[in-house]
């Protein structure tokens, strides 16, 4: 099984290929901006590296969030249009899994933290087990004071990864049990191996299911109601 992996939905953006569980080519940027420019560039790359060509993947698997607005639309749209064309599914895959799948522990808790702007970060709890991570309970989003509350409240010793760098000390601090850690941003290798299990599970949704995992209205919005009143020319 030959799958293409997608991850834009965060500022480390990167494209891998895979051949079952195994990554045979990656390449990653770190941009908030650069996703669109980045995307078709890397799946080319890395098609060369390996000397594939679209026509032979089996799947493609992209993350769809949560994260930045702009680039879960660039991701999802372009793992839509492979799976359209080439007639092969698309595994949706969410940045925080991805995060906590990469996680380098093995007996710590695992909080995956992802700065969603405006304050607010998409949290969501794991227990490592053998071969990878359980998620404890659903994704959430919280402020910085939430946030603290929920880790004070985790008996257990904790690794947070992810957006660390916009934890203040004020949120760690007298929290003696819990730990900064890596990565920082979901990497395609983990959403593909994710997307792999999920495919050999046949845990695979309809194409018009798959959508962004906002937790919240976009920062973008469209008044359709406005537009509809305002005709067709505005």
């Amino acid at each position: 099984m030959k799958l293409l992996a997608i991850e834009t939905a965060t500022p480390g953006s990167s494209v891998a290929l895979a051949e079952g569980r195994k990554v045979v080519a990656y390449t990653s940027l770190v941009s908030r901006t650069g996703h669109s420019r980045f995307l078709v560039p890397a799946i080319d790359f890395c098609f060369d590296q390996v000397g594939w060509s679209p026509e032979d993947i089996d799947g493609v698997a992209v993350d769809i969030g949560p994260g930045l607005y702009t680039g879960m639309r660039v991701g999802i749209a372009t793992a839509q249009a492979l799976g359209a064309t080439l007639g092969i599914p698309v595994v949706p895959v969410s940045s925080l899994d991805a995060l906590a799948f990469d996680a380098a522990t093995r007996r710590r808790h695992i909080w995956a933290v992802i700065d969603v702007r405006r304050g607010e970060l998409a949290v969501a709890a794991y227990r490592p087990v053998p071969g990878g991570v359980v998620r404890d309970g659903g994704m959430e989003l919280v402020d910085l004071d939430g946030f603290r509350a929920l880790l004070d409240s985790d008996p257990a010793d904790t690794l947070v990864v992810g957006d660390t760098s916009v934890l203040t000390e004020t949120v760690l601090q007298g929290l003696h049990r819990v730990k900064l850690g890596r990565p920082p941003y979901p990497s395609a290798r983990a959403v593909a191996e994710l997307a792999a299990g999920r495919l050999e599970r046949d845990e695979v949704p309809p194409p018009d299911d798959l959508r962004p995992l906002y937790l919240r209205d976009p920062d973008v919005t469209i008044n359709w109601e406005k537009i509809r009143q305002a005709g067709p020319w505005g």
